[in-house]
């Protein structure tokens, strides 16, 4: 049966609330998990820069299984407001906790797994918060502003993430007028504590606002008996499995946009995770000019996100995802043959430039496909496919390093998974101009 989801709009306010949320959280994804604290984990003091890779690699592939395994369990039990809100608000908090944590972390080899487990875990949470955030998105913004609005969300990430790796390099990183000693790697250190603030901080709107945020009813067919109650893990994964069939029968381009998705949005995260590993053990750069290329290639990131989303709304997000996808390989390919640090500045910047508009059109892309009601859901069922494969970038990256014994060629693993992702992604049909489609 298709049904045609009535169409909410959130206010400004709203709308500012929900973007700030994606502000608070780029001082995780920004500073820890690519720019700052990595490179700090990956740099000599504790050990290799293949070894530490490694380690690093390895970190991140485990938590990625985790949330493959446990994040339906959060998607299912917040297609409801007030359960949305409390999985937001909680997992938000638990983001600033593990990233101030961090701190902890000394530049001493035995320090090397307890700083990779918190940021392992930060990046679980993390995800989980970002479930009922995305799950919002639809309700909020409506099908003709919906691509519009993801991408001011990603846009509003990568210039907070601007605006807070400036404050690092100033502030910690020369170190600068906060006056942080370096010994023991202290300022490096202290970038968690600031860290963990800042999400707070700029989350802070959205969680007070979450209840009151629009959501879109649960629209039943005919046919279709209401969701049961779900209270244990094995009733939540025998839900999955039954919304998954029900999928498969009743819209089967959901299906193969999650197959397709999962693999290239893995290959996305792979460019942030290691990008600031491969500045500085390969392309030579400091702290500081890692976080200078970081600050600009923020501002590329953002740029393409607010630009990829009006074309998402006029075009549709699939055109939006395969271009960004074809530059991410040519500018990635570019730089494996081209040496020197303008190399890296030129395709950087151009990989940054194409991953924000992949990310944003990306979740569109499902909203335009969820039924009504069912957002949370389909939203946690998205990180939990796309998770299922989190392991494929970081394994490709570290099997390219170990089996041609240098870390450039890391690039070739993650753009193998790119090139996967989009073959996939040019067999799967277009989404719907609006909410209309066949309810799963």
């Amino acid at each position: 049966m298709t049904t045609q989801a009535r169409e909410t709009v959130g206010t400004r306010a709203q709308v500012l609330a929900w973007c700030l949320w994606d502000t608070g959280s780029s001082a995780f994804h920004a500073i820890m998990l690519t720019f700052v604290f990595t490179v700090y984990l990956t740099s000599s003091s504790f050990g290799s820069p293949e070894h530490t890779s490694a380690v690093l690699s390895a970190g991140m592939a485990i938590a990625g299984f985790f949330i493959a395994l446990t994040a339906p369990l959060i998607g299912q039990r917040s297609d409801a407001p007030r359960s949305r809100s409390r999985f937001l608000g909680v997992n938000t908090v638990l983001l600033a906790l593990f990233t101030g944590l961090a701190f902890f972390a000394r530049p001493e080899p035995s320090f090397l797994i307890f700083g990779v487990a918190m940021i392992a875990i930060a990046s679980i949470v993390a995800e989980f918060a970002e479930v009922s955030y995305n799950a919002m998105l639809p309700g909020l913004a409506g099908p003709r502003k919906i691509g519009a609005v993801s991408g001011w969300g990603w846009g509003a990430g990568y210039l907070g993430g601007i605006v807070a790796l400036a404050f690092v390099l100033f502030g910690f990183v020369q170190p600068g007028f906060l006056g942080i000693a370096t010994e023991d790697a202290l300022n490096y250190r202290s970038v968690a504590l600031f860290s963990a603030v800042w999400v707070l901080v700029f989350s802070l709107p959205l969680m007070l606002r979450a209840r009151s945020m629009p959501y879109r009813p649960l629209e039943i067919d005919d046919d279709d008996a209401s969701p049961a109650p779900r209270r244990g893990i094995l009733a939540s994964y025998r839900d999955l499995f039954r919304t998954i069939a029900r999928v498969w029968r009743r819209s089967p381009a959901t299906v193969y946009f999650l197959l397709s998705s999962a693999i290239f949005r893995d290959g996305l995260a792979g460019i942030f995770t290691f990008g600031g590993v491969l500045a500085a053990g390969t392309f030579g750069f400091s702290m500081s000019e890692v976080i200078i290329f970081a600050v600009v290639a923020n501002i590329a990131a953002a740029l393409g996100a607010i630009v990829g989303g009006k074309f998402d709304d006029a075009a549709g997000p699939r055109a939006v995802i395969v271009v960004s996808l074809l530059g991410i390989m040519v500018a990635g390919s570019v730089l494996l043959f081209w040496e020197g640090s303008t190399a890296f500045w030129v395709c950087g910047l151009a990989l940054c430039l194409f991953v924000g508009p992949a990310q944003a059109a990306s979740r569109t892309y499902l909203g335009r496909l969820t039924p009504s009601g069912r957002d949370g859901e389909m939203y946690g069922l998205y990180a939990t496919t796309g998770r299922a494969v989190s392991f494929l970038a970081p394994t490709m990256f570290g099997i390219f390093v170990t089996a041609f014994g240098a870390q450039i060629w890391g690039i070739l693993g993650i753009l193998s998974v790119v090139g996967v992702g989009l073959v996939l992604l040019l067999f799967t049909p277009k989404p719907p101009k609006g909410f209309t489609t066949v309810q799963a």
